[in-house]
């Protein structure tokens, strides 16, 4: 028998194991710290809920950072018309090349950025990132490859 849905053991034990990676990308997706952490709440508030629909042909992880994403997004652009980038000013006193960093990776297309968040902060390999996004590992690596060059194309016409 093919068992279907997600197991709440499953699902809290994810929660409690991977809640900062969680925090910050849903942080970094949505541009503020608080609306990322509202995110993932209300992002495991409704796996919760949909537990039922989840058919396994996934991982529960991957199942799991698909419905964060989506929240996220879904507040990012809610409260800002450019989703990703917090509006704040940076706290490291490295104003300047946060900033264009920031600015830089605003620019980028949202897969390249979603992509990117999703490698960096949420710290997923190409098949995790693939099942999340929907798209293949080998299109994964192709994104990556231009957001990296689109990056560093940018960050090096930033004056110093």
């Amino acid at each position: 028998m093919v068992m279907k849905g997600a197991d709440l053991d499953e699902i809290e034990a994810l929660y409690r194991g991977r809640f900062d990676a969680f925090i910050r990308t849903a942080t970094a997706i949505c541009g503020d710290p608080d609306a990322g952490r509202d995110a993932v709440q209300e992002a495991f508030a409704s796996a919760v809920r949909k537990r039922s629909t989840f058919r396994r042909d996934g991982t529960l992880e991957a199942w799991l950072w698909s419905i964060i994403v989506n929240e996220a997004r879904s507040r990012a652009r809610r409260r800002d018309p450019v989703p990703g980038m917090p509006t704040a000013p940076s706290e490291d006193g490295r104003g300047s090349e946060t900033d264009a960093l920031r600015a830089a990776l605003a620019a980028l297309p949202e897969r390249q950025r979603l992509a990117a968040f999703l490698r960096y902060y949420a710290d997923l390999d190409y098949a995790g990132i693939a099942a999340v996004l929907g798209i293949s590992p080998g299109t994964v690596g192709a994104t990556l490859n231009a957001a990296h060059a689109a990056l560093r194309q940018r960050l090096e016409e930033v004056p110093s």
